[in-house]
């Protein structure tokens, strides 16, 4: 199996419970409660007791479905880059041509990142806090959500509507892009007070492609 197959499965957290559908809707429920008890408390303060009352289990029905609370923090960061991904792609529409396409997804983004920036914060805050195997997988998940700009930007090229971009061009600035949304949820504290997210988005598009058009 290739890495990116491998982060799109995820990884494999093991549990006693033979129902399927039953460990995902539980499992859904611990990452709800531990995204707010880790947002709020940190990762390393909340207790795992905390999680399972949150979620409304007692401690020893927490552990029927992960075995740590590093386990927790994994699914948590899961859970929020699929999110991303899923109001990112599920907006997204094929238009005139790439760079049309490019900008639309580039303001779905950022808008994605201003409404998840306490998410994002989480997952730059807490992701070293992960064994290394559960850290790959996260790492990798977030290249998914790269790997959607550097489609639109080929297609851009492609259609002549971007100006010419080698593969290693074409990777870079699908990671700047990733890196400017972020910046929103970072420094919106200081931006905010010269900009709305309107206005961010307008200025930051037009830096962004107007080096690519």
């Amino acid at each position: 199996m290739s890495e990116k197959q491998e982060a799109a499965q995820g990884k494999n957290i093991p549990t006693e419970v033979k129902d399927n559908d039953l460990v995902a809707r539980r499992r859904r429920q611990i990452v709800d409660a531990a995204v707010h008890l880790f947002i709020r408390k940190g990762f390393h303060k909340t207790t795992t007791r905390e999680i399972a009352k949150a979620a409304g289990f007692s401690i020893g029905t927490l552990y029927e479905y992960v075995t740590s609370k590093e386990d927790v923090l994994y699914l948590v960061c899961q859970a929020i880059h699929s999110e991303m991904e899923q109001r990112l792609t599920a907006r997204l529409r094929h238009g005139i041509n790439g760079a049309r396409d490019l900008e639309a997804a580039i303001a779905v983004y950022f808008t994605v990142c201003d409404q998840m920036s306490d998410h994002i914060l989480l997952i730059y805050q807490e992701t070293k806090s992960l064994p290394a195997e559960s850290r790959r997988f996260v790492l990798e998940h977030e290249v998914r959500i790269t790997g959607v700009f550097k489609e639109l930007l080929a297609r851009g090229v492609s259609d002549f509507s971007l100006r010419p971009l080698s593969p290693p061009e074409i990777e870079l600035v699908a990671h700047n892009i990733m890196v400017v949304g972020h910046m929103w949820a970072f420094r919106r504290w200081a931006l905010a007070e010269s900009f709305n997210l309107e206005q961010y988005i307008e200025l930051q598009s037009d830096y962004l492609l107007g080096e690519l058009t």
